[in-house]
């Protein structure tokens, strides 16, 4: 029971640190990476995808470590990748599509991280942003469940 609580806790923390890292450093400091996310890309790589690769070797060198000296930190390490995966599919696959597939979202909780992201995304510059959440967006984006399948069909298609 306790790795599972600790890949739990780990993935909500990574959720937390995530709106504050995207916030106040890739909208900051880090924004010459992030910016590449913003604009139409003219390729499959953005300068951003650098973010998620540095997050894999931090997880990669986590698990190898707690698998070595028997240690917590592999359970670390395996939250933060489990993050990465969710972050992989609901992000890339998903919202930006950048993996085809033939899913349509349509659940309430899908569209509402859908529409919080296109938020985020309506302005191009990094200091007009909103909605830097990932696995989480407020009630505000919220799509009701009356309205799935119309904003389904009219807004979800990119």
């Amino acid at each position: 029971m306790m790795p599972f609580l600790i890949v739990a806790l780990v993935v909500l923390a990574m959720e937390a640190w995530s709106w504050f890292s995207h916030k106040y450093l890739l909208h900051g400091p880090l924004w010459f990476l992030h910016k590449s996310h913003h604009q139409k890309a003219p390729t499959w790589w953005e300068w951003n995808d650098l973010v998620v690769v540095f997050y894999g070797l931090i997880s990669t060198a986590l698990v190898i470590y707690g698998l070595s000296f028997q240690s917590p930190t592999l359970w670390i390490g395996v939250g933060i990748g489990v993050y990465g995966i969710l972050y992989f599919l609901l992000h890339d696959v998903v919202i930006h599509r950048r993996v085809r597939t033939r899913y349509q979202p349509g659940h309430p909780y899908i569209l509402r991280l859908i529409r919080a992201h296109r938020a985020h995304h309506r302005h191009i510059e990094k200091d007009e942003s909103e909605a830097f959440g990932f696995l989480y967006a407020i009630r505000k984006y919220r799509v009701s469940p009356d309205k799935v399948r119309v904003w389904h069909k009219d807004e979800a298609q990119d």
